[in-house]
């Protein structure tokens, strides 16, 4: 082969390989952005990129989640941390990029209805809510955790929420269960 047959090879293996990078590119469930090539990497070492995809978290409790993997094994350096939790929280924080629900629910009436329909949807859907009953130990639980990875809920929303979703999807007590 001649140098010239060489070069002409070379550079049409290039040109071919271009659109199966880009479509490549393309279907990676990460948004383009700084520090994408980092998640994709060191995430799905262990995870499904769903596993990332699927979660809607704060900056703060992204920063927790980054830590927490890296104890774990995750191959992030200290210097890429600030890059991996913009970006996590740029694409997949409160109210961005909220994957829909697998079912659609309409929520009773009563007093916190709004709160709940306003702000658990910034993270997913209503069916989320309303697949399993809880105590209301359950439910407080519950809203800890969602307040920790950034729903904005101050303490009196917290308490309305509470003793709605309580009333609307708590677990029946024993004296309730056994009068139908």
């Amino acid at each position: 082969m001649t140098r010239t047959s060489f070069a002409a090879f070379v550079a049409a293996a290039a040109l071919a390989a271009v659109p199966a990078l880009a479509q490549q590119q393309q279907q990676s469930p990460f948004p383009p952005g700084d520090g994408r090539d980092i998640v994709a990497v060191a995430c799905t070492q262990c995870h499904a990129p769903t596993a990332i995809t699927a979660i809607r978290e704060d900056a703060d409790a992204w920063r927790h989640q980054v830590y927490d993997m890296i104890l774990r094994g995750a191959q992030v350096g200290p210097g890429d941390i600030d890059t991996v939790v913009n970006y996590l929280a740029t694409n997949f924080g409160p109210g961005i990029n909220v994957p829909p629900p697998a079912k659609q629910v309409t929520l009773p009436d009563g007093q916190g209805k709004d709160l709940v329909e306003n702000n658990c949807v910034l993270c997913h859907g209503l069916d989320r809510v309303t697949a399993v009953p809880r105590s209301q130990a359950g439910w407080k639980a519950v809203l800890a955790r969602m307040t920790f990875l950034g729903a904005q809920l101050n303490a009196d929303q917290q308490k309305t929420v509470l003793t709605y979703l309580d009333s609307k999807f708590g677990q029946p007590t024993e004296k309730q269960a056994s009068n139908p």
